[in-house]
């Protein structure tokens, strides 16, 4: 059992905030499946829930009036009929609370899986819209938490709701996963006796996921547990991949083909780019799907600088960890149950290994900026694209951090377990790409060569002229 919540700092602050800030609030808290929601909410106020009711996946109205009812009972309430609708259901529970906020007494209401209740002809949203509006926001004692894995339901549904939500939420909280620090305290708390280097492979695999990382064993091997969890015929995370599509999405499908698109271009597809390979056009609803895989924190969307791709476009990327992994080797699945055991050292998990590492630095920018002490200057980053003009390659760097003081920083990722040994050959690459850059985008400030590797750069001629080197170590710092 986790004797205390990992991370989460700011949100424990925030929600102790709005529950003793003497006026009624409503907060809709929505996160990626499995990113423990459900778990922040139950243990900041644990034994101060006034009430609380979870949402039954796939069920019809009529059961989840009975997850209402069985709820009620739960906190003292029996019911002996069922309700007939949702607004009779509300004014129950507005009954029920009156006799619980009595002489000022605190109500925290917590709404859990939301919209597993919006069922067909259902009417909750609108049910829940008129208890808010017409009692529950009058009362300054109140704090009434929803919480949804669908994130675009959460989204179009009640944060922009143009109904009786409308600008009803007095606060949003998105729950991101942990970053590589909180994932090294979580696996700490368990016991995990892991160098930073398995910590770091196990990010790679499954993000920073807190219910991923609950199914990891202690006494075995990261490799035995991916193989266990992956790979064995009943593998806890073989079938994880449509369930995280489906729970997120109402019709998951043109999500998935989208996101199978970004994967084959690991670099990045344009809008137009992602409607020819998926087939469909570039319009509205494209735009809004788009999105809607934003805020659910599966692909990222980032600026460009390329004469070719217009700044407003962009690029979208897939960063999810844990799909990355699955259609990289578990898509086609294989029969064999000690994969993973059996493959370490490979060219194809190398090769896997130093994509991902350049994908956790792109989630990790925060601590690079922090590492390179530029917390306090105001910067933005962005990936650049050119052709060279003599080889007719194109010439990319992923990550560029530009700065107010007119410097950027050139951001190279690089994975070995050894320390990193930086030749003639891949010293040219490096420096021809910072020229074409600088002659590409007229750009008339100082440039940093910055290097991010996992253990280090062995010092020769060529790593002396890396004037920033960063470790993965840096990307394990707590912000400050």
């Amino acid at each position: 059992m986790q004797k205390r919540i990992i991370g989460r700092k700011e949100e424990i602050k925030l929600l102790n905030q709005y529950a003793a800030s003497n006026r009624a609030e409503f907060v809709a808290l929505y996160g990626r499946r499995r990113v423990g929601k459900t778990f922040l909410v139950n243990q900041v106020f644990k034994g101060r829930l006034t009430f609380a009711m979870t949402g039954i996946m796939d069920g019809d109205k009529n059961a989840q009036l009975h997850a209402f009812c069985d709820a009620l009972d739960l906190f003292g309430h029996p019911m002996t009929k069922l309700p007939k609708n949702w607004y009779e259901a509300f004014q129950t529970l507005r009954h029920f609370l009156i006799e619980k906020m009595q002489d000022g007494k605190e109500c925290i209401v917590f709404i859990d899986e939301l919209p597993c209740f919006e069922t067909r002809k259902s009417n909750f949203v609108n049910a829940l819209g008129y208890f808010w509006n017409s009692w529950a926001s009058l009362q300054d004692n109140l704090l009434l938490i929803v919480c949804g894995s669908a994130t675009s339901w959460m989204m179009k549904n009640v944060i922009d709701n143009h109904g009786g939500l409308h600008d009803r939420i007095t606060h949003e909280m998105h729950l991101k996963e942990f970053n590589l620090h909180e994932t090294e305290e979580y696996l700490q708390e368990f016991g995990f006796p892991w160098d930073r280097t398995t910590v770091l492979q196990t990010y790679m695999v499954m993000g920073g996921i807190p219910y991923y990382l609950s199914l990891l064993n202690p006494t075995e091997s990261l490799a035995q547990n991916i193989d266990h969890l992956y790979f064995q015929h009943s593998g806890e995370m073989q079938r994880e991949f449509h369930r995280l599509y489906k729970t997120l999405f109402s019709s998951p499908e043109p999500y998935i083909a989208i996101v199978e698109a970004l994967f084959e271009k690991k670099k990045g597809l344009t809008r137009e780019e992602i409607a020819q390979a998926v087939g469909v056009y570039a319009n509205g609803n494209l735009t809004q799907m788009l999105q809607n895989l934003v805020d659910c924190d599966i692909i990222r969307f980032y600026r460009v600088k390329n004469k070719s791709i217009a700044s407003r476009n962009g690029l979208y990327q897939l960063l999810d960890f844990y799909s990355l992994f699955y259609l990289q080797f578990m898509k086609n699945r294989t029969t064999n149950e000690l994969f993973w055991s059996q493959s370490l050292n490979t060219p194809t998990i190398s090769n896997w290994m130093g994509l991902s590492f350049e994908r956790i630095c792109l989630t990790h920018i925060p601590q690079i900026k922090q590492a390179l002490r530029i917390g306090g200057i105001k910067t933005e980053y962005y990936s650049w694209r050119g052709i060279d003009p003599e080889t007719k390659k194109q010439a990319q760097i992923d990550l560029i951090i530009d700065r107010a003081d007119r410097m950027v920083n050139l951001c190279e990722a690089k994975y070995s377990e050894k320390p990193y040994v930086l030749d003639k050959d891949e010293y040219k690459k490096y420096t021809d790409r910072m020229a074409l850059f600088k002659q590409q985008t007229s750009f008339s400030g100082g440039i940093i060569p910055t290097f991010i590797t996992a253990s280090g750069m062995q010092r020769n001629a060529y790593s002396e002229h890396i004037i920033a080197q960063l470790t993965m170590d840096d990307l394990f710092e707590e912000i400050r």
